[in-house]
């Protein structure tokens, strides 16, 4: 008697078997799919920390108040380390801030600001003062000098960043490896070394005197 196979256990005919090694064949030869690496979550960025404004911010504006602190007007300043202090302003996502205004103020080589109440001991050949406007970018450029310690007070550069009407931000960026850091108590009252990271900034020789790079991150 012959055997009669249900459907379901019926043997598949030699078409079927030759459909299936193709089949397989093609699965075989086809290259594999590359998803490319899985993305991995960007770090938190820091908000470049605030630190006091100090006594020294300019009672009015001075004339001269462009990114060049080395030329006052018709004087030019010859004393001290020449630096260039350039850097980027943007947002916690990483976008700039155009439109943004930087300033930067700071004392002469002999430790002194342009400022009543520092005497008016000041070089008038150095400007003391300037502000810029970034680029479309986020970008903003001063050309100074190294900052120098006085009295108590390690190097030390003021910053400060408008936009409109409104203050963003008021700090102080410093040098990186200077012996006066550990005995500054701005410095040493920084939270933590992240802190401490985002306003100690090298200095380091170029082409055209020293180059700093002091990059702000606000909270806008």
């Amino acid at each position: 008697m012959p055997v009669i196979r249900s459907p379901s256990t019926a043997l598949p005919t030699p078409s079927r078997l030759w459909q299936r090694r193709s089949v397989a064949a093609a699965l075989v030869a086809m290259p594999a799919l590359w998803l490319g690496p899985r993305a991995q979550p960007g770090r938190p960025r820091l908000a470049t920390p605030s630190q006091t404004e100090g006594p020294f911010y300019p009672v009015a504006i001075p004339e001269d108040s462009d990114f060049d602190l080395l030329r006052n007007g018709a004087l030019d300043y010859a004393r001290g380390q020449r630096t260039w202090l350039e850097g980027t302003v943007s947002d916690m996502a990483g976008n700039p801030v155009s439109g943004a205004q930087v300033e930067i103020w700071q004392c002469d080589d002999a430790g002194h600001y342009h400022h009543p109440g520092d005497g008016g001991q000041a070089d008038k050949a150095f400007q003391g003062f300037g502000r810029v406007v970034v680029s479309r970018d986020g970008r903003y450029r001063f050309r100074t000098i190294r900052p120098v310690a006085y009295g108590s007070r390690t190097p030390h550069i003021h910053v400060k960043v408008k936009l409109g009407g409104r203050e963003l931000l008021t700090t102080q960026l410093y040098v990186a490896g200077d012996p006066h850091n550990e005995r500054d108590f701005l410095w040493r009252n920084l939270r933590d070394e992240a802190a401490r990271a985002a306003l100690t900034v090298s200095f380091t020789a170029g082409s055209d005197g020293l180059q700093a790079n002091f990059p702000i991150v606000l909270r806008v």
